[in-house]
């Protein structure tokens, strides 16, 4: 992905000292928010189903970033209002470099069953079909879309 990446900046990041990395940073903080305005979209804007009804936010708010490995589905929903913060992610992203991998991913339990859908009983017994909703896919499917946008950005915050 590294040289997918020096491709869609161009060369005239060359140009300008650490401005590949600025790119890089953007672009993954810009990813993070759209993947929360994603599941924002696609779940919580929509009406509640009759077996999915609490709409707590703590899947939006299970939003963690790695430079090791994928965050696991690992954590129930406490059940009650959850708030997003972006803060952790950023700093993170903000420690990162071109080259590394950058692990953004979810950490409740039942975030797959909501991304993929599920037919039958779900992980808490839920009975009935529950549409796939893949704000993930829909987002990642923008990478290339979101970096040439942030260099573009940063190119003209540059004067090029």
């Amino acid at each position: 992905m590294a040289s997918q990446f020096s491709a869609t900046v161009g060369e005239w990041v060359r140009k300008v000292q650490a401005a590949e990395k600025i790119i890089f940073q953007r672009a993954a903080q810009r990813m993070a928010h759209e993947m929360t305005d994603e599941v924002t979209r696609l779940v919580y804007d929509e009406p509640p189903t009759p077996n999915y009804p609490r709409r707590t936010g703590f899947l939006r708010a299970s939003l963690v970033a790695s430079t090791t490995e994928m965050p696991r589905l690992s954590v129930d929903n406490p059940g009650s209002a959850a708030a997003m913060d972006f803060g952790p992610i950023e700093l993170v992203i903000n420690g990162s470099d071109v080259g590394d991998t950058l692990y953004l991913g979810y950490t409740a339990r039942y975030g797959a069953y909501v991304h993929s859908g599920v037919s039958g009983y779900g992980m808490y017994g839920h009975v009935g079909a529950q549409a796939p909703r893949p704000w993930v896919d829909l987002v990642v499917q923008r990478w290339q879309q979101i970096v040439s946008e942030v260099a573009a950005g940063v190119k003209a915050e540059a004067g090029l």
